[in-house]
C-alpha cells in the first residue's frame, strides 16, 4: 500500500484511539497462563497483537472472539501449554518475539519462531545472553537473529541488571522467572514501561518492587483469569496529540487514554515545549492509569529530551521530531541510540525526511539536533522501510505541507494502528 498526504486546514474532534498495543500483547499472554476465563475488552486488533493471539492458539488456548476487540480466553494454566505444529510467526512484532521467548524457554517442549524481514534484522542476544543464565536452551541465526530454536528445560532464577531499559528484556525474563528455581531478581539502569509487572500483580502474582528493583518467586500459585479493560494507546494518541498542537484552529479530545508514568514521558515533552494539552478525568482502570485528553493547537518552544525520560517516550520519538520541527529555536534528542535497531533505524530515517522536508536537522550517533521552526516542503517519496511510526510520522507532518509526499509501503501501519486513516479523515477538515 502506498499512502500520498494531503494538507489540511484544522483538526476538530472526539475520537476514541485503539487499544494499548503494549498492554494487549500482555493480557492475551497472561489470560492464557491464568486459570479459568478472562475477558479482555478494548484488545487492539493490530496484526502485532494478532500474531500473539494465533501464537496461543496454535499452543492449544482457547479464544473467542465475541465483537471487535472483545475476546474470551479460557486459561489452561501456567504448565497447560501444548507444543504448536508449525513454526510460529512473530510477524513484525518484537515484543511477540521476546516475551514468548521467555515463556518458551521454560516450557516442556520445543518452539520455533519467526518473523518478517524487519524482525528477522531486529536482535535479540539481549533476551538470549540473560535468559541462558537461567539455562535455557535457545539457537539463533548468527546468535543474534531469528529465527529462534527453543527447547524448553527447567530454568534457574537469575539475580541480573539490565544493560539498557528495556521492557521487552524485562518481560521475558519476569515470564521465565515464573518457572524458574529460586528469586528471580532484575534492575533497570532507568525506568521502562511497567505493565508486566503491573498485570502480574493483578493476576495474583507475588511481586515485589523497590524503585528499579523487582523480584519474583518461582511461581506455585495459579494466576487467576481476569477482566481486562485496555486503554487507548498513548504511542498512537501521541500522532494525533501533535496534529493538533501543530495545525492552527485545531481541537480534538482524545478518550481512555492511557498515561501510565512509565509510558508518558511525550505528555511531558509537550508541557515542556508549551503545548496546550489537558488531562481530565483522570482514573485508574484494570490498574492502568487513564485519562482524557484535550489538545488544541499552541505555539511550541525547543527542548531537550535525554536521560531517563527516553525509555518513557522511545517510540514516540519519530513524531517528537516533527513537533520540532515547528518548535521555536533548538531541541536537542539524545541517549536514543535504541532508535537504531527498532523496526528500521529510525535516526537515519528521521534525519533523511526532515533534511527532504527543507528541516535544518543535526544527525548524533544517539538522537538528532532540530533547529525550528521552518515551513515544511513536501514533492518528494518516502520508502517507509516497512516502520509503522515512520509512514505514520510522515502522514502527520504532510497534514501541514501543500505538496503531497507517497509514503510507499505504508501496510506497516497497520500493525500497529489500522484504523489510523479513518480517524484522520474523521477529524480533518481540508
Amino acid at each position: 500500500m502506498n499512502l500520498k498526504t494531503r494538507k489540511c486546514h484544522k483538526l476538530k474532534g472526539d475520537l476514541t484511539i485503539p487499544g494499548d498495543k503494549s498492554i494487549s500483547h500482555r493480557a492475551i499472554i497472561f489470560a492464557s497462563l491464568a486459570k479459568g476465563y478472562s475477558n479482555l475488552i478494548g484488545l487492539l486488533e493490530s496484526e502485532d497483537c494478532l500474531k500473539t493471539l494465533n501464537a496461543f492458539r496454535l499452543m492449544g488456548v482457547p479464544i473467542e472472539r465475541n465483537s471487535k476487540g472483545n475476546y474470551t480466553i479460557k486459561g489452561v494454566g501456567l504448565k497447560g501449554l501444548k507444543e504448536a505444529d508449525r513454526v510460529i510467526d512473530c510477524g513484525n512484532s518484537g515484543t511477540s518475539m521476546r516475551l514468548l521467548t521467555g515463556l518458551l524457554a521454560a516450557q516442556d517442549f520445543y518452539t520455533v519462531l519467526s518473523g518478517d524481514t524487519s524482525l528477522r534484522k531486529r536482535p535479540m542476544d539481549r533476551i538470549i545472553k540473560p535468559l541462558r543464565e537461567m539455562k535455557a536452551k535457545i539457537w539463533a541465526r548468527r546468535d543474534n537473529y531469528a529465527p529462534l530454536s527453543i527447547k524448553g528445560s527447567q530454568l534457574s532464577a537469575i539475580n541480573y541488571t539490565l544493560p539498557v531499559a528495556s521492557a521487552q528484556v524485562k518481560s521475558a525474563l519476569l515470564l521465565a522467572g515464573l518457572y524458574a528455581d529460586g528469586k528471580t531478581i532484575l534492575r533497570e539502569p532507568g525506568l521502562s514501561r511497567d505493565h508486566t509487572e503491573r498485570m502480574l500483580q493483578g493476576f495474583g502474582v507475588n511481586l515485589k518492587k523497590s524503585g528499579l528493583s523487582i523480584e519474583l518467586d518461582l511461581q506455585k500459585d495459579r494466576l487467576e483469569g481476569q477482566e481486562i479493560v485496555i486503554p487507548a494507546d498513548i504511542s498512537s494518541a501521541a500522532f494525533f496529540i501533535t496534529a493538533a498542537l501543530i495545525i492552527d484552529d485545531s481541537e480534538l479530545l482524545l478518550r481512555n487514554v492511557g498515561i501510565n508514568p512509565s509510558r508518558s514521558g511525550f505528555l511531558k515533552v509537550v508541557k515542556d515545549m508549551g503545548g496546550d494539552c489537558q488531562l481530565i478525568n483522570k482514573r485508574v482502570v484494570s490498574g492502568e492509569p487513564v485519562a482524557d485528553i484535550i489538545v488544541k493547537s499552541s505555539k511550541l518552544t525547543g527542548a531537550n529530551i535525554s536521560g531517563d525520560l527516553i525509555p518513557t517516550l522511545i517510540d514516540e520519538l519519530p513524531i517528537i521530531a516533527i513537533l520540532a520541527s515547528r518548535a521555536e529555536g533548538r531541541t536537542v534528542i539524545k541517549d536514543a541510540a535504541e532508535l537504531r535497531v527498532k523496526e528500521s533505524d529510525r535516526i537515519t530515517n528521521m534525519i533523511s525526511i526532515l533534511s527532504n522536508m527543507g528541516v535544518n536537522v543535526q544527525e548524533l550517533t544517539d538522537g538528532m539536533i532540530i533547529n525550528g521552526p521552518v515551513e515544511l516542503k513536501g514533492g518528494f517519496e518516502v520508502d517507509s522501510s516497512g516502520d509503522h511510526r515512520i509512514a505514520m510520522t510522515v502522514a502527520i507532518a504532510g497534514l501541514l505541507i501543500d505538496e503531497p509526499i507517497l509514503i510507499n509501503n505504508s501496510d506497516s501501519i497497520k500493525t500497529s494502528f489500522p484504523e489510523f486513516i479513518d480517524l484522520l479523515n474523521k477529524c480533518s477538515i481540508t
